[in-house]
């Protein structure tokens, strides 16, 4: 307080209020003002708020690979997380199982289906975090060629042997001779057959169920199907009418790691022992019309159910240019773990399937699966918040352990998985599992909440990144949801935020733009 307004206060005249304390007046008159403007707010009705995601849990070396990858493309954090723990399954499915309890073990490989609009960059996280899967796949293949090219010779000089038994056997036959010899010596050369030598086929971006699984037989029994267009997946032939349940059972069967045998005119063969990790990123049109293909087979036979689902916000207009790094060393730490996992030899049976090692939870590690186990549990119930997502919630303990035995190996650890671990394994799951709610929360919205509630999300995340209150309706049709990109879906979902006090249309001329309420907004 300065010498005049001491004197003024002495001779007990009102001192005048400092700057400061004029804004500060100024800010709540006009915060109480407009608060007083809105009405009251009114819920959409939506099952659950989204969160954000929780990588604190990750592990170390997980959460800065993903931070530094994060940071370079500017791409939505759950994405990136998810292109890195799918990198991560894929390298330790073929060398571990997990035992939740006795006779409850299962294989560590996670399905990931991210929600999310074309354009959002998960080629460009995947391309980053996959990389050293490639490497070491184009490496392993190099390495063998000279014995694919002998396998190649041996079978070609088999081909022509048996070729000629077979003629001699049908020439004998014409002419009333006795085969005996010729049919002996064709059963001991089919015990002779050369078998293909095992090199590490690792990663499907486009594929038929027929070939992924006839590749996991004969190949290699360790795969992952990675796409950032998953609608050519949910769209494929695999999927259509004739053969979407067929499929659907196999791709279960493979989160399973169950026996599958199939029988074909040409050659029949049989998977056992084979591990699949999916990570597939599709637009929610495309995934709203495999499950309107499907009717309820998709989530009636638990193929949904399985997936840890992700519909986070677009980073969309958000994402200003930066240099590329000269190097991203947390990445390098992140594929040197990686790769440490994927050298190590991988136990094949004579019979071409996996035996893994066994991870086992510690005792307070069990303790804490049981607890999560059980609150999921009660929560399935008439009236549970989880009523309504039964199938994937069914699934989420078993996915806890899954992602625990996975952080147990990124961090090279020793013994049993450690209750740290699994709590930590279980805040990423449980979020998966409030992401699923959110979305088959929405699918029994009717239409017009749904597209509103699709609506506020964006709306409120352009508007925390872009630090505004409003988005012009052009701005939404160029860059907002695809689903509400033509004019009449969304002035409907805009009358919708509009009728529950969430959100005003102020119309200048022909510029058209939607105000968000500030109490969504945080004031």
């Amino acid at each position: 307080m300065n010498a005049m307004t001491d004197v003024k206060k002495f001779a007990g005249e009102p001192a005048a209020p400092d700057l400061e304390t004029t804004r500060k007046f100024v800010k709540e008159s006009v915060a109480k003002a407009a608060k007083a403007a809105w009405p009251p707010l009114e819920p959409l009705a939506r099952t659950s708020e989204p969160v954000p995601y929780p990588a604190e849990a990750l592990p170390a070396v997980l959460l800065a690979a993903v931070r530094e990858v994060q940071s370079f493309t500017k791409a939505p954090e759950a994405m990136v997380a998810c292109s890195a723990l799918a990198t991560l399954s894929l390298a330790a499915q073929a060398h571990y199982d997990v035992s939740r309890a006795e006779r409850l073990t299962g294989p560590v490989g996670l399905y990931f289906l991210v929600i999310a609009e074309s354009g959002e960059r998960k080629s460009t996280c995947d391309g980053l975090l996959t990389r050293v899967l490639h490497d070491y796949e184009t490496q392993q293949q190099h390495d063998a060629r000279v014995e694919v090219k002998r396998y190649e010779a041996d079978h070609s000089a088999w081909e022509a042997i048996r070729s000629g038994i077979l003629e001699s056997i049908k020439q004998a036959a014409k002419s009333a001779k006795d085969t005996s010899q010729s049919e002996l010596a064709l059963r001991r050369h089919e015990e002779m057959k050369p078998a293909p030598p095992r090199v590490p086929r690792l990663i499907y971006s486009d594929f038929t169920p027929e070939a992924l699984t006839y590749s996991l037989s004969t190949k290699w029994p360790s795969g992952a199907v990675i796409s950032s267009e998953a609608g050519s997946v949910f769209g494929s032939h695999g999927m259509g009418k004739d053969s979407q349940l067929r499929t659907l059972a196999n791709l279960n069967q493979l989160w399973d790691a169950s026996k599958l045998t199939f029988d074909r005119r040409g050659e029949s063969y049989v998977v056992d022992g084979a591990r699949l990790t999916m990570s597939l990123q599709v637009q929610e049109s495309a995934l709203m019309d495999f499950i309107g293909r499907t009717g309820t087979l998709a989530r009636g036979t638990g193929f949904l159910a399985r997936f840890l689902i992700a519909r986070p916000q677009s980073t969309q207009g958000t994402r200003l240019f930066t240099e590329p790094p000269s190097n991203m060393p947390a990445l390098a730490k992140f594929h040197d773990r990686i790769l440490g996992i994927l050298e190590a030899p991988v136990p094949i049976n004579e019979r071409g399937g996996l035996e893994p090692q066994m991870l086992a939870l510690a005792p307070e590690a069990k303790a804490a699966w049981v607890r999560f186990h059980d609150e999921i549990e009660r929560g399935l119930g008439k009236g549970g918040e989880l009523q309504d997502v039964r199938d994937v919630a069914s699934k989420i303990a078993d996915n806890a352990a899954r992602l625990a035995a996975l952080f147990h190996v990124i961090d090279a650890g020793i013994g049993a998985i450690s209750a740290e671990h699994f709590e930590s394994a279980s805040i990423v799951t449980a979020w998966h599992l409030n992401e699923a709610l959110r979305f088959f929360g929405e699918l029994s919205l009717p239409s017009g909440l749904a597209d509103a509630g699709m609506l506020e999300d964006w709306l409120l995340n352009y508007c925390k990144m872009n630090a505004t209150d409003t988005v012009s309706t052009r701005t939404v049709a160029q860059y907002g949801p695809s689903r509400l990109r033509d004019k009449t879906s969304l002035t409907a979902a805009v009358d919708e935020l509009i009728g529950h006090g969430r959100a005003v249309l102020i119309t200048a001329g022909r510029k058209r733009e939607i105000q968000i309420n500030p109490e969504l907004l945080g004031g």
